[in-house]
């Protein structure tokens, strides 16, 4: 029992810490920063040498395979359903400078989850709108607000043609059910595969031409349905949750979390007692861990980071960028010196470069 009492204060930790580290993502994710104008180019592969894993002792306990797969395997979240709904529109926003605003619903597992959607003006083009899928970071969910946070990063897209749908996750806003967060459950993922077939009955948008764009937890979502969706055609992730958990554990130094929420607490318990830690059952964690999945990434991916950033390891970004190119897959990866945790400096640099990567592949 002391054993695992470890283990679980450890990992449990570490689970809070990722929430605690993509709350930050909130604070200045408003900007407004002039669009540079750079010319956009690949960042060469860099060398990150991974902290070296600790030592482990000769485990106490085995831990052997189970009959029924954990729901946070994206093997048992393959043979899942996500069948989304037309989504319906709630209340009509006041306009942005050439595209409508809406408060917009659909179904998720029977819950009501809201959402900002956005509509360009004028005549769509053949097939319709390019969708963008628009996944934030977290933000403690009593304090979450649909027309709040992340303002300008919706407008840049909106202004430029797209569909863009910003879902408020269960227990979030006015969404129904209860947040339990993204890295011990897959609740929140299962809302935005929804969120994306959702889209694709909505009769204005594309619904062959829908991507992802995720910021920190929401890109640590964006990775995982890339690897579970064959038909998401693109992604733009900054500053992603996106290492493997074995690297989130033990390449990762969080801060200590004094207080663990009662839900994270049931959640993190329940995966700890059944299998383990990463050193004692590495099978299981690669098996939730979706860069082990790279080589089925469903369309190409933009990676952006700040080597600043003192709340997501730019290692998780520089270790994905590395499995998906010796995977053969399409990938870029920028880096920003001396940047933060929401690339608030190049901000503009960055909204354009993935501007013209969704363009490339959505367009």
């Amino acid at each position: 029992m002391k054993k695992f009492s470890s283990l679980f204060s450890g990992l449990s930790a570490l689970f809070i810490f990722f929430l605690a580290a993509c709350a930050a993502s909130g604070r200045n994710n408003d900007s407004t920063e002039p669009i540079l104008t750079e010319t956009r180019r690949p960042l060469p592969s860099l060398t990150v040498t991974p902290s070296p894993v600790p030592p482990s002792a000769t485990p106490s306990q085995t831990f052997t395979p189970t009959a029924t797969l954990h729901p946070l395997t994206i093997e048992a979240m393959r043979q899942g359903v996500y069948p989304g709904s037309l989504p319906v529109i709630e209340e009509q926003l006041a306009p942005g400078a050439n595209y409508s605003r809406a408060i917009a619903s659909y179904q998720s597992e029977g819950l009501k989850i809201y959402g900002l959607l956005t509509v360009p003006d004028g005549q769509p083009p053949l097939g319709g709108w390019p969708v963008i899928v628009f996944l934030h970071g977290y933000i403690p969910p009593e304090q979450y607000q649909t027309t709040e946070r992340y303002i300008a990063y919706v407008n840049y897209f909106a202004t430029r043609g797209y569909i863009v749908f910003k879902p408020d996750l269960r227990g979030h806003g006015n969404s129904e059910g209860e947040a339990r967060g993204a890295y011990s459950s897959p609740d929140y993922s299962v809302d935005v595969l929804n969120a994306i077939n959702a889209m694709r009955q909505y009769a204005p948008a594309n619904a062959e031409k829908i991507g992802l764009w995720g910021h920190s937890m929401g890109g640590y979502l964006a990775l995982r349905a890339m690897v579970i969706d064959p038909n998401i055609r693109a992604g733009v992730i900054w500053a992603g949750v996106v290492g493997s958990y074995s690297d989130m554990t033990y390449n990762w130094r969080p801060t200590p979390i004094p207080t663990l929420a009662a839900t994270a607490r049931r959640f993190s318990q329940e995966i700890l007692s059944t299998y383990g830690e990463p050193q004692q059952n590495p099978d299981f964690w690669n098996s939730i861990s979706a860069i082990s999945y790279v080589s089925d990434l469903s369309g190409p991916i933009q990676l952006h980071h700040a080597q600043g950033d003192s709340e997501v390891p730019f290692a998780f970004s520089q270790s994905l960028y590395d499995a998906a190119t010796a995977a053969g897959k399409e990938a870029e990866f920028y880096a920003y010196p001396g940047d933060d945790h929401n690339i608030a400096n190049s901000f503009g640099l960055a909204m354009q470069r993935s501007v013209e990567f969704f363009d490339r592949y959505l367009k």
